[in-house]
């Protein structure tokens, strides 16, 4: 069983940045990133590859970037430009065996435990 640990969540004002962090305690597929705002269901925000391709969701695409450290089995989430909108639980996600990024909740299996982030306008 894979264990995955957010950190790097907060309150920062609209404009700026912060830069999300999850480890895992096993390497397997490819890991996401998805976050769930108040009133909504949970959406896609980001995936990579272990090979380093990435997806984004759209309203993201040019303000968050994912990256990974292999060595250390950590995935980021550097968000940059927060808006309000941005306001959510962001967790942290990892197929067991596919390589490739899935951008729904089913395609996942090993899950975090969340970090809130908050923007405030």
């Amino acid at each position: 069983q894979v264990q995955l640990v957010e950190s790097g969540g907060g309150l920062v004002q609209a404009g700026e940045s912060l830069r999300l962090s999850c480890t895992a305690s096993g390497r397997t597929g490819a890991m996401g990133w998805f976050r769930q705002g108040p009133g909504k269901e949970r959406e896609f925000v980001a995936g990579i590859m272990w090979l380093g391709r990435t997806y984004y969701a759209d309203s993201v695409k040019g303000r968050f970037t994912i990256s990974r450290d292999s060595a250390k089995n950590t995935v980021y989430l550097q968000m940059n430009s927060l808006t309000p909108e941005d306001t959510a639980v962001y967790y942290c996600a990892q197929r067991r065996f596919e390589a490739t990024v899935g951008t729904t909740q089913k395609d996942y299996d090993y899950w975090g435990h969340g970090t809130q982030v908050t923007v405030s306008s």
